[in-house]
């Protein structure tokens, strides 16, 4: 697990001045990375820092000689660190870059962000236990979980080409459904379409294939986490899915935040990590002591939607939900390394594991439309008397993720959007 240092200093301030404003995301304890490239420019994207309002060119800085963010994920942690340190200590006041690296700066209102990086695969968990066990008892009342759920990290392989970057704009999924009193499915839009709150944790160095990565390393293969909406077509995904699991109903899309958090900045949000009393204990290999001690993240996630009503009346967004990953993990990020890697595979630098949906034990906690609703069961109205069972065309959804604990600065993950438009 990552241990404190100078970099995550409370007192630290920064020379770039909104970093230092109350409420930011972009602190100088955080330093998330992503790629950005001048708006309506048409050069190729480049790795930035992110600090208060502006995002700082790593190249231009003279920190990286590589506009591949690939290439940086595969570095090793000492290396990682190193650069964090360096990082820090350039944009710290009083620092004697702040001349040269001022050169090399952009507001974040002047520039196009991308996903962060190049996502060769996509593995998506199913972490969320309350999430697991609220669905479970819409379809299996009494049997919400199945007998391996508290054994086994239960995951599938995704769609890694549909993921795109914070804003995006998609077309409402089309596929088959049947309903339950109809004698064959029928073609047409999905009906339901839901959001699924997620983090993303992006895989950094890799392993060989027919090498597992331990327990006790698996931290060191993470780079670090971002914040992941993988929408869901809720009625094509109930047709489909047996018996092999979703296929059209996921693949449409998926939206990822631009910037990833590293571990080493979450470092002040680590949590123990323990199972309910009478829960089997994981097996040896998914155990550890320091994964009980700090092997979970502390981290606050909100969803917030937007209707075309809305926006066409200057209404802002409102919040849904607002939970914590603390409660809602029943596996950790280490976890889902070691058991993705126990039988040889390997890993590559810019995978992405999806937590699945991150649910908290309460009914304003849920991580999706299908919970909030009790399976479009029980509308929500919001404020300005509109009702929603699952998103509807122009819909805009927000996930926002931050981190607060007493004697540290507060960091944030920035926030994922993305829009429902009007089927093909």
């Amino acid at each position: 697990m990552n241990t404190l240092n100078a970099t995550h200093d409370p007192k630290l301030r920064s020379w770039v001045a909104s970093a230092n404003e109350a409420g930011s995301d972009f602190p100088i304890q955080n330093l998330p990375f992503g790629r950005f490239r001048p708006a309506r420019s048409s050069e190729g994207f480049r790795i930035g820092v992110a600090i208060g309002d502006q995002v700082l060119d790593l190249k231009a800085a003279g920190l990286v000689d590589t506009d591949d963010m690939n290439v940086l994920l595969a570095q090793d942690a000492t290396e990682r660190q190193a650069l964090r340190a360096a990082l820090s200590e350039g944009l710290r006041e009083g620092s004697g870059k702040q001349a040269a690296w001022s050169t090399a700066l952009l507001a974040q209102s002047a520039v196009e962000l991308t996903v962060p990086c190049r996502i060769g695969d996509y593995t998506d968990f199913y972490t969320g236990i309350h999430h697991a066990t609220t669905v479970g008892k819409l379809f299996r009342p009494d049997q919400p979980l199945m007998p391996n759920y508290k054994w086994v990290p239960i995951g599938y392989h995704g769609r890694a080409s549909s993921i795109r970057v914070s804003g995006q704009r998609f077309k409402r999924p089309q596929g088959q459904t049947k309903a339950p009193d109809a004698e064959a499915p029928s073609f047409g839009p999905s009906k339901r379409l839901d959001y699924e709150l997620e983090l993303g944790f992006v895989v950094g160095q890799g392993n060989a294939l027919g090498e597992p990565i331990a327990i006790a390393n698996a931290e060191q293969h993470l780079f670090g986490v971002t914040l992941l909406n993988d929408w869901s077509a809720r009625d094509l995904q109930a047709w489909e899915y047996q018996p092999l699991g979703p296929f059209l109903s996921k693949s449409f899309a998926s939206t990822l935040s631009p910037w990833i958090v590293t571990m080493e900045a979450l470092a002040p949000f680590r949590a123990g990590f323990e199972r309910p009393a009478g829960d089997p204990r994981p097996l040896p290999y998914l155990d550890s002591p320091a994964n009980s001690e700090a092997g979970a993240l502390d981290i606050t996630l909100e969803v917030w939607l937007q209707t075309a009503k809305m926006r066409e009346a200057g209404e802002g967004a409102v919040r849904l939900t607002r939970g914590n990953t603390t409660q809602a993990a029943y596996w950790t990020a280490a976890q889902l390394v070691t058991h993705h890697t126990v039988n040889g595979c390997n890993l590559q630098p810019g995978d992405l594991l999806g937590s699945g949906t991150l649910s908290g034990p309460k009914p304003d906690e849920a991580g999706s439309l299908l919970e909030l609703t009790l399976g479009g069961k029980h509308p929500i109205t919001l404020p300005n008397g509109e009702r929603r069972t699952f998103l509807e065309d122009g819909d805009t959804l927000s996930l926002r993720g931050y981190c607060e604990r007493a004697g540290a600065v507060r960091i944030g993950l920035g926030e994922v959007s993305g829009t429902v438009l009007a089927a093909a």
